[in-house]
C-alpha cells in the first residue's frame, strides 16, 4: 500500500516568467487557479510530481511550456510517479511529428517514451501462447 502523502500540494506554473511555486488546495481560488505574483496572469496547474528547471535553463522551460500547452501534467496516483516525459526539445518534436503523421492527441504522443510506438496497435496485455507444433505422424 502507499504511503505518500495526497496533501503535499500543487505545482503553479507561468511560463513566461519561469517561475513556479507550490500551493496547497486551501491556498488557492475555489475555481483551482492562481495568479503569478510577478506578472499577474493565471498560472497553470502542473500537478504534484514537477521538477522545476533553473530560471537559466532555456530549453528547459521551453520544454515545460510545450507540454503544459498540449495538456501533459506531472500527476501520479501513487509512489510510481507520473510517468515518463520528455526533457528536451528534440524529444518534443519527435513526438509532435509523430502525432501529427499519424493523428495521435500530442498529449498522448508526449507521454509516449518510444517514438516508434506511437500510432501503433495497442499490444495485448498478455500475449497468448503459440500453439505447440506436433510432430508429423507416422504411418
Amino acid at each position: 500500500m502507499c504511503e505518500r502523502s495526497m496533501v503535499l500540494g500543487l505545482h503553479y506554473v507561468c511560463p513566461p516568467c519561469r517561475f513556479a511555486v507550490k500551493r496547497r488546495a486551501w491556498a488557492v481560488r475555489p475555481d483551482g487557479t492562481t495568479d503569478c505574483p510577478r506578472c499577474g496572469r493565471a498560472m497553470l496547474n502542473a500537478g504534484q510530481d514537477l521538477e522545476v528547471p533553473r530560471a537559466t535553463d532555456h530549453e528547459g522551460w521551453r520544454v515545460l511550456t510545450l507540454l503544459l500547452e498540449a495538456g501533459v501534467t506531472f500527476r501520479s496516483s501513487c509512489c510510481g510517479g507520473p510517468g515518463w516525459r520528455p526533457r528536451t526539445l528534440r524529444e518534443v518534436r519527435e513526438r509532435l511529428a509523430a502525432a501529427e503523421r499519424t493523428g495521435v492527441p500530442p498529449a498522448k504522443a508526449l507521454t509516449t517514451r518510444d517514438v516508434d510506438a506511437i500510432g501503433a496497435p495497442a499490444r495485448p496485455a498478455s500475449p497468448s501462447a503459440p500453439a505447440t507444433p506436433r510432430a508429423p505422424a507416422r504411418r
